[in-house]
C-alpha cells in the first residue's frame, strides 16, 4: 500500500474474521480512506462505508466508480449505523467492521489539529460539528479539564498540566497545537528522557473528549448487535487501552462470559441468551513484519464474534 494515506491495520486478520464472499452485505463503519472497503469488496462482498469525516468522500469515488452499484459511502456516525442501513433500503448486514480512533491521514493534516507534531487549529474534530479542542481547554473549569485528562488520557499529572494551562488562558487564549503542546511540556518539566511526548496523552484525552468517542463506541456496539443477522460477524480493531475494555467488556457479556460467582454463594438468575459467539479467545495483534512497516499498528488489537439466533440485549437505562 505504499503511498496511501492510510494503512488499514491487521487487514488480513479482518477480511478472514468477517468471512465475507459474493452475496454478503458488510458495513465499514469507520471508512476513512477506503482500504477495508476495498479490501472487502474484493471478495465480493456489497459494502455500505460509514464516516463523518467530510473528506472521506474524496476516496469512496473511485471504489463508486470502480465497483458500480456494490459500494457506497454514507456520512454519519457508526452509531447510527441502523438509521444507514434503512436508508441503503437494508434491514440488516452480514458483517461490520469498526477501527478505532484517529487515522494517519488526519494525524498528517496539520489543519485538523490533532497531532502535536505539527502546528495548527486546535481542532481535533472528525465531523465539522460540536466543540473543537480549543473550546474545552479555552472554556472548561480546571477541575474539568483535568478529569478529561485523567480518565480518558491516563494522565499521572493531569491536575497540574490543567492549572498550568488555566493560568497561561488567562493572558491569551489557545488557538494552536504546538502552542499547548509547548504549555504541557513546560508543565511536566520537559521530556527528560521519555520515549513519548509528554503531550501525547492529553492530546488523546481531548481528541476522544471532543469527538465523544466512548460514548460512540458503546453505542455503536449495541447498534452492531441489532444490525447483524444471524451468523454476522462483527470485528473490532482497538488502539488503545480505554476502547479495548470497553469492547472487551461487550464480547464478554454478550457471549455468556461473564464470571459467575462463587460457588458457595447462591446461584444467579441466569440473563439473556448469548447474542454473540467469540471467534476466538482474547486478541490478535499485528505480526512482526506488519508493525515494522506500520508502527501505527503496533499498539492495535482486533477482537470478533458471530452474532447468534437470541434477541438483541436491552440497552441499560
Amino acid at each position: 500500500m505504499s503511498g496511501a494515506p492510510h494503512a488499514s491495520v491487521l487487514l488480513t486478520e479482518v477480511v478472514e474474521a468477517l468471512d465475507l464472499g459474493p452475496g454478503r452485505l458488510v458495513v465499514d463503519g469507520t471508512f476513512g480512506a477506503g482500504g477495508y472497503s476495498r479490501a472487502f469488496l474484493e471478495t465480493g462482498a456489497d459494502v455500505i462505508g460509514i464516516d463523518r469525516d467530510p473528506t472521506a468522500a474524496r476516496f469512496a469515488a473511485p471504489l463508486a466508480a470502480e465497483y458500480k452499484g456494490r459500494f457506497r459511502l454514507v456520512r454519519g456516525r457508526f452509531s447510527d449505523l441502523e438509521q444507514h442501513l434503512a436508508d441503503c433500503g437494508q434491514a440488516s448486514c452480514d458483517g461490520i467492521a469498526l477501527d478505532l480512533g484517529v487515522s494517519s491521514m488526519q494525524l498528517g493534516e496539520a489543519e485538523r489539529g490533532f497531532s502535536f507534531m505539527r502546528d495548527g487549529p486546535l481542532d481535533m474534530r472528525m465531523g465539522d460539528e460540536g466543540r473543537s479542542a480549543a473550546d474545552i481547554v479555552n472554556q472548561d473549569e480546571p477541575g474539568d479539564l483535568a478529569r478529561i485528562f485523567w480518565i480518558y488520557g491516563e494522565e499521572k499529572a493531569s491536575r497540574r498540566i490543567a492549572a498550568f494551562i488555566a493560568r497561561r488562558r488567562a493572558e491569551q487564549p489557545f488557538t494552536h497545537t504546538l502552542d499547548l503542546a509547548e504549555v504541557i511540556e513546560k508543565a511536566v518539566g520537559g521530556r527528560r528522557g521519555a520515549p513519548t511526548h509528554p503531550a501525547t496523552r492529553v492530546f488523546q484525552a481531548l481528541r476522544i473528549a471532543v469527538n465523544e468517542e466512548l460514548a460512540e463506541l458503546e453505542a455503536g456496539l449495541d447498534a452492531a448487535e441489532r444490525a447483524l443477522s444471524e451468523g454476522g460477524r462483527l470485528a473490532v480493531v482497538t488502539f488503545h487501552s480505554l476502547e479495548d475494555r470497553i469492547v472487551k467488556a461487550f464480547f464478554t457479556e454478550r457471549a455468556g462470559r461473564k464470571p459467575m460467582g462463587s460457588r458457595h454463594l447462591p446461584q444467579v438468575q441466569a440473563g439473556p441468551a448469548p447474542s454473540f459467539e467469540l471467534l476466538f479467545n482474547g486478541v490478535r495483534a499485528p505480526s512482526d513484519i506488519e508493525t515494522f512497516e506500520n508502527p501505527r499498528a503496533r499498539s492495535a488489537k482486533l477482537r470478533a464474534a458471530e452474532r447468534t439466533a437470541a434477541p438483541a440485549w436491552r440497552m441499560a437505562a
